[in-house]
């Protein structure tokens, strides 16, 4: 949380029990939503962390590392997240495109939503 507060905006800083929320929301970079900084991740090779909740934080990412994970792990996803802010700010288009390392690429949320396929 500490490494991270530095590049995106902490709507509560206080003591991190377990978890913590951050704002995907930059003045500068009006178009980049928690959505895309999620995407964008996994092609970090990050599983995305949840986004949206809690609903008072409108482009929340709430990080939840947990005592299993390595120090080395931990600092590889610092290192992701601070690439994911300066990516948003520089190159905004590799947020909203993201993921590109997947086998599908980025899937239409909406589509899924409404377009149910429940069998193979």
């Amino acid at each position: 949380m500490e490494a991270l507060k530095k590049v995106y905006p902490l709507p509560y800083d206080r003591v991190c029990m377990h978890e913590f929320v951050l704002d995907a929301k930059w003045a500068d970079a009006p178009d980049i939503r928690a959505l895309d900084v999620a995407k964008r991740l996994m092609d970090y090779k990050f599983h995305p962390p949840t986004n949206y909740f809690p609903l008072i934080v409108h482009e929340a990412l709430m990080i939840e590392p947990t005592e299993t994970e390595s120090k080395e792990t931990l600092d590889a996803f610092i290192q992701a997240m601070e690439m994911i802010a300066k990516e948003a700010h520089e190159d905004p288009d590799k947020l909203t495109s993201a993921p590109v390392n997947t086998p599908f690429g980025r899937m239409d949320e909406v589509k899924a939503a409404r377009d149910l396929k429940l069998t193979a």
